[in-house]
C-alpha cells in the first residue's frame, strides 16, 4: 500500500486522474475497477472517481508495486488492458501470431504511455508478454532473467507471421535455425509490372544507411554491406500488378523491398523504396507485403522442439491478394 498527502499542486484535482499520474503503469480499466472495489481510498473511505481531492487528503492505494515503476519499453505490457492477438499456432514453447501492418514489432523509444488503454499502439512484443503474463505463463518476478521475446521482426507496416519465444532455450534454438537458414521464410508481394522472368535468383549487397534509415541494393560488396539472396516466383498478373511469391535466404533490414525496386518491380504502396507515381491510382498506404508461410525445416535433432521439424504454418487469406486478384493462398 502507498499513501500520499494531498498538497497545494495536486489540491482540486479529480481522484481518477491523480491516480493515473501517481501510477503510470496502471490500466485506466483497471484503476476505475480499484475505485470501485475500494482498493483506492481517500482519508481510509471509498470514494467516486470525480471526487475532487482537497489539501491534506489522504489517498490510499492498495496495488501492486509494479504499477508504480517508471514507464519504459521493458514494461509496457503493464499497460494493456486487452491484449488482442491473432494466433496462427501456440503450445508451451512458442507463438506464432499474425502481425497487422502498422504495427511496431519493437519499441521505436516514443511510445506515448499516457493514453494507452488498449494494445493497438504497443509494440507486438509487449502485447504478447501481457498475453502470457495474464494467462499466469510469464511470472516477470519470478524470472531472474528471461522475458519473453521475438525471434524474428519485419517492418512496422508489413504484415504477416512472426515468431515468439515462451522460455530462453526456444530463442535460443529459433536464433540459431534463423541464423543456419533452417526455417523457411515466404512472403506474398504486390509489385508494379509482369516480372522477366517469371521466376528469379536476385543475389546481391545490402548497405544501410542509419541516419535514413534507408538500404542501398549493390552488385558488389563495400564496406559495411551483407550479402542478400532472396528468391521470387510469379503466381498472378493483372494488368499493371502481379503477385510475386518470395522466399528469404538472409533477412536483411527492408531486403524484399530494396531488392524488388533495384531489380525493376517496386512494392505498391511502398512509400520508401516505391514509386509515388504508379501507386497513385491505388490509393494504398501500406506496402502491399505480407509474410504469409514459415516452413521448420531443421536439419538435426533439436531437442525441445524437434516435434516442429517439417511443420508448415500459413495464412489463408491476406487482404492484398484477394483485393487485387481474388485469390486466396
Amino acid at each position: 500500500m502507498k499513501e500520499y498527502i494531498i498538497g497545494n499542486n495536486d489540491a482540486g484535482q479529480r481522484l481518477d486522474r491523480f491516480t493515473a499520474k501517481a501510477v503510470p503503469l496502471l490500466p485506466a480499466s483497471l484503476m476505475q475497477k480499484y475505485i470501485r472495489i475500494k482498493r483506492i481510498k481517500v482519508n481510509g473511505k471509498g470514494a467516486k472517481r470525480e471526487y475532487k481531492l482537497a489539501l491534506d487528503d489522504v489517498v490510499q492505494l492498495y496495488i501492486n508495486d509494479e504499477f508504480f515503476e517508471a514507464p519504459d519499453k521493458e514494461n509496457a505490457y503493464l499497460k494493456i488492458t486487452d491484449p488482442a492477438l491473432e494466433i496462427i499456432y501456440e503450445d508451451e514453447n512458442i507463438i506464432l501470431v499474425n502481425k497487422p501492418a502498422g504495427i511496431l514489432c519493437h519499441s521505436d523509444g516514443t511510445f506515448d504511455y499516457s493514453n494507452a488503454g488498449s494494445s493497438k499502439r504497443i509494440p507486438l512484443v509487449s502485447v504478447i508478454q501481457s498475453y502470457l503474463h495474464k494467462n499466469g505463463e510469464w511470472r516477470p518476478r519470478e524470472e531472474n532473467s528471461f522475458t519473453p521475446a521475438l525471434c524474428n521482426r519485419i517492418d512496422r507496416n508489413t504484415s504477416g507471421i512472426v515468431i515468439a519465444a515462451k522460455n530462453a532455450e526456444t530463442l535460443r534454438i529459433i536464433n540459431e535455425k534463423l541464423k543456419q537458414q533452417e526455417i523457411d521464410r515466404y512472403y506474398l508481394a504486390v509489385v508494379h509490372g509482369k516480372p522477366n522472368p517469371p521466376e528469379a535468383r536476385l543475389e546481391g549487397y545490402i548497405f544501410k544507411d542509419a541516419v535514413k534509415n534507408r538500404v542501398y541494393v549493390t552488385k558488389d560488396s563495400q564496406p559495411g554491406s551483407k550479402s542478400a539472396v532472396m528468391e521470387y516466383k510469379t503466381l498472378n498478373s493483372s494488368g499493371q500488378l502481379s503477385l510475386l511469391e518470395c522466399r528469404l535466404f538472409t533477412g536483411r533490414t527492408h531486403q524484399i523491398r530494396a531488392q524488388l525496386a533495384s531489380a525493376g518491380y517496386p512494392i505498391l504502396g511502398d512509400s520508401k523504396y516505391g514509386n509515388g507515381r504508379l501507386d497513385k491510382p491505388y490509393g494504398e498506404t501500406k506496402q502491399s507485403l505480407c509474410s504469409y508461410k514459415l516452413v521448420f525445416s531443421f536439419n538435426d535433432n533439436t531437442g525441445l522442439l524437434d516435434y516442429l521439424n517439417r511443420q508448415e504454418f500459413k495464412l489463408s487469406t491476406i487482404s492484398f491478394a484477394e483485393k487485387y486478384f481474388s485469390q486466396n493462398i
